[in-house]
């Protein structure tokens, strides 16, 4: 055997390869991709619990669902659910945001028989089962986002002021400018009266105690007997 024969041996080997893949049918439709993983060291009754909840929600959704979920197996249906999505965008050209988990099922795989020695010479069987987890995606309408209503009234729509209702307000700013400045001005006139006849009042009744406070007790008498004395008077 020649060199040349061995060095075309792998070309025709990888042309007859891609020519299977070629004429191979897809599986699947055109809008769908699919990922797996196989041998998984969960058991299937575990792994079915997890992909229950997630079966026909969006990729994305379905992704930030898994993060918070404390089951083992969440963290490897993540890790393909990913991997369907990367073939989506990279290998069909879809996109990631539309796609949808139309398909995921757990398969049972083959089990790993282990002994517990027990009493009296006796043995039980421990089974280690794994499964075979596959997904397959699909891109569908985007989904839909929720409208927020607010509890508000809706408020009448303003439209833009017209040249003569523009020219009305600028003749009308002066006045109502010189109607204010006037109501500013009785206003202090008003309080600046009631300020001093308050003042008036108060000196009033400070002069009026002053005068109670140096009248003398010969005085006060003079003026008790002043109204006796009108009395007599007016007798004779």
């Amino acid at each position: 055997m020649t060199n040349d024969t061995l060095n075309v041996q792998p070309e025709r080997l990888k042309e007859h390869r891609e020519n299977r893949k070629k004429n191979r049918p897809r599986r699947l439709a055109e809008n769908q991709a699919s990922a797996s993983v196989k041998f998984v060291r969960i058991p299937p009754r575990k792994a079915r619990l997890v992909i229950d909840a997630v079966r026909g929600k969006y990729a994305m959704d379905a992704r930030a669902f898994l993060n918070f979920v404390p089951n083992r197996a969440a963290h490897t249906i993540d890790k393909v659910l990913a991997s369907a999505i990367a073939n989506a965008s990279n290998n069909h050209g879809l996109n990631p945001a539309n796609l949808k988990l139309v398909e995921a099922r757990v398969d049972e795989g083959p089990r790993m028989k282990r002994v517990q020695p027990r009493a009296q010479g006796r043995a039980y069987r421990i089974l280690k089962r794994m499964c075979h987890i596959t997904v397959v995606v699909e891109e569908v309408a985007p989904k839909p986002r929720k409208v927020r209503t607010s509890a508000r009234r809706p408020q009448a729509v303003r439209t833009a002021p017209s040249a003569a209702e523009t020219a009305t307000a600028v003749e009308t700013a002066p006045a109502v400018e010189n109607t204010t400045a006037v109501e500013e001005n009785t206003t202090a006139e008003q309080a600046t009266a009631a300020a001093e006849t308050t003042h008036a009042a108060e000196i009033t009744a400070e002069a009026v105690e002053s005068a109670a406070e140096t009248e003398t007790p010969a005085e006060t008498a003079a003026a008790a007997d002043a109204p006796e004395a009108d009395a007599e008077e007016a007798k004779e």
